[in-house]
């Protein structure tokens, strides 16, 4: 069977809801920060609240994790550390059917505070470990066989070599390319080589609203996912509580958010990938895509974290199928 293949970050999410934003300290909110060991140590000495919750996290691995629950093979490439935490990451992705290749690193395994003010917004302090030794040399074409969709997190970019070799290798392979630009901050810093890599790689992209304006210098969402689409075959800007826009060619789809009761927005983004990717292999039309997407991005955020139980879903199954039986 066709897999659909990941790679990011291999990071473990600590997920810890503040009682204020002041206790975010010089974090700049809404944004993901890259700290070294002492500055995660502080960040974590700093906040108060003890209901921390710790989950295998990256934004690839959120969306592989969905797309298994969903059915589909799936593969992970990414490093961990010779640890706890990642075993603890192994074992999480393994326990979802994901086919992983994991790394080991000399570095401890990478983890991600995720910070969550009252108003549901979300600040990353991220410390790579690990995650970051993953290199150009560690892939492989016989990790991108039988690959129908390769997709990747933005949140490599720092490694220019290991990105453009894992595109190079995905459409050696003849898989579909898709990237999520993952963070405003991190578009900003690597303008030039992302342009060149959707330009030359990537088929489909997706974005929300500040990404976007970033990527394309386009305020107006309608304005930018039609300028992302210049660049790749097929764009996505989501607009949170606004639904999303989707644009192939001369197609444009506009799709409204699913209602939900918002805890946490760690994921959205994410399962919203998860649930297009899907929803893409199967043929179905951009409005779809987009619907299934919307959905899953909706449900995860009525929880804490990016994992979903068996309760929740059961209840997507039963709404995916609605949706694709044209009853919803």
């Amino acid at each position: 069977m066709k897999r659909i293949l990941g790679m990011g970050n291999a990071l473990v999410d600590i997920l810890v809801r503040l009682n204020n934003d002041s206790e975010l300290g010089e974090l700049q909110k809404g944004t993901m920060t890259l700290v070294d060991r002492p500055r995660m140590h502080d960040v974590m000495s700093g906040i108060s609240a003890a209901d921390a919750q710790r989950s295998a996290g990256g934004s690839a691995a959120n969306t592989i994790n969905g797309l298994a629950t969903l059915g589909n093979a799936t593969g992970f490439i990414g490093k961990v550390g010779d640890d706890e935490m990642g075993a603890f990451f192994r074992s999480d992705m393994q326990g979802r059917s994901v086919d992983t290749h994991l790394l080991t690193g000399m570095a401890e395994t990478g983890r991600c505070m995720v910070l969550i003010s009252p108003d549901h917004e979300r600040t990353f302090a991220t410390h790579l470990g690990a995650a970051i030794e993953l290199d150009a040399g560690d892939l492989s074409a016989d990790m991108f066989k039988d690959c129908a969709v390769f997709h990747v997190e933005g949140y490599l970019v720092q490694n220019h070599a290991l990105l453009e070799k894992a595109f190079r290798l995905a459409r050696e392979a003849g898989c579909t390319v898709s990237l999520d630009l993952a963070s405003h901050n991190t578009v900003e810093d690597n303008l030039e080589f992302l342009r060149r890599m959707a330009g030359e790689y990537v088929d489909v992209a997706f974005a929300n609203e500040d990404e976007a304006r970033v990527f394309t210098g386009e305020t107006d969402p309608e304005l930018a996912v039609e300028a992302l689409n210049q660049s790749v075959d097929l764009a996505v800007v989501k607009t949170g509580p606004k639904g999303s826009l989707v644009r192939e060619g001369g197609d444009v789809v506009r799709v409204d958010a699913v209602p939900a009761r918002v805890v946490d927005t760690t994921g959205a983004g994410d399962l919203y990938a998860a649930g297009f990717l899907y929803s893409r292999l199967k043929g179905h039309e951009l409005e779809t895509c987009a619907r299934i997407g919307s959905l899953l991005g909706s449900r995860v955020v009525e929880v804490v974290g990016a994992k979903m139980g068996p309760e929740q879903w059961d209840r997507i199954q039963a709404e995916v199928a609605e949706i694709e039986a044209g009853r919803r």
